[in-house]
């Protein structure tokens, strides 16, 4: 095992679960039950869409579940409608907000907060860092609003947005497979072990690689708060009480969109000049993260060909 020096908040004594090797650990019965737990959490038909920095004065589609979304501002307010415009079906993205409504590029009808015909605005959500979408599946009821996972009040938000093609099914699964982190990213984890395991949640040991050898070690656990959402909160050591959140947003059958926010905090006074320096930061998140989801893409395509040939 390489060797690991860890800085930081110690972490008070904690047993493993397991001294077997990992890929003893990593059953596939107990990631596919805790699987199963998450999927029967009613998502109240909402789906992340993407960052809110990502909606602004122009229109913008994005396709969830089969259907074309335009998502655009009226003043503060975030909208979205079906793209096909009810006239002739122009793309209604690609034509331009004014006085908060849509116009349509081929002929001008202009669309906003009533319905016309068959057309009709969707109910959208902005939770301050994420928009979402409201498009129940069969079995989902409608909620007022999603289920957000408890964030830090003071913190950098950082997300990225990528597809793969897969389930959303299969993007939850990488992420209760913990185990995989030490073996397929090396280059960001250096040791992880399982200190606690429910049926649905798990919480690890995991050193976080910063440069060589020297580390940060935490206690994260993961848990799934609805079927297309699964987060990571650190619950012990440097940076307590930040969050991953990872949302898998279907696209169409056999492609998802995954997007992750990072929720970064820390208590310690030298926190405020990060705060501050936010902008700088962010990019260099994001990097990192999208780094480690080239790699997840890849593990949860290949569940996914596994089930379909």
């Amino acid at each position: 095992m390489n060797r690991v020096i860890t800085f930081g908040r110690p972490l008070p004594p904690r047993p493993f679960v397991s001294s077997a090797p990992d890929w003893q650990q990593s059953s596939p019965r107990w990631i596919e039950r805790a699987l199963a737990i998450a999927k029967s959490r009613d998502c109240g038909g909402w789906h992340v869409v993407d960052t809110r920095r990502a909606v602004g004065a122009q229109p913008r589609r994005y396709r969830i579940d089969g259907n074309d979304i335009v998502f655009w501002r009226d003043g503060t307010e975030l909208r979205a409608a079906p793209d096909a415009c009810p006239h002739l079906g122009a793309s209604l993205s690609a034509g331009c907000v004014r006085d908060g409504e849509l116009v349509c590029p081929w002929h001008g009808m202009r669309l906003g907060r009533s319905a016309h015909g068959s057309w009709k605005p969707l109910r959208t959500f902005d939770d301050g860092v994420l928009v979402w979408l409201q498009l129940p599946r069969p079995g989902e009821t409608g909620s007022i609003e999603p289920a957000i996972t408890t964030r830090p009040e003071r913190c950098i938000d950082a997300t990225v947005r990528m597809e793969a093609i897969c389930e959303p099914d299969d993007v939850i699964a990488n992420r209760l497979d913990p185990w995989h982190g030490v073996h397929y990213h090396p280059h960001s984890f250096r040791r992880l072990n399982v200190v606690e395991k429910r049926e649905d949640e798990i919480t690890v040991r995991v050193a976080f690689g910063v440069l060589g050898p020297l580390s940060v070690e935490v206690d994260a656990r993961f848990h799934c708060p609805d079927a297309r959402t699964i987060a990571m909160t650190i619950v012990a050591g440097d940076g307590q009480g930040s969050v991953v959140e990872t949302h898998a947003t279907p696209v169409a059958p056999g492609r998802t969109a995954i997007i992750e926010t990072t929720l970064v905090t820390s208590d310690r006074a030298q926190f405020s000049v990060a705060l501050a320096a936010g902008a700088l930061l962010r990019p260099l998140i994001e990097r990192a993260a999208a780094r480690l989801w080239v790699e997840d893409i890849a593990y949860a395509e290949r569940r996914y060909a596994l089930r379909h040939g």
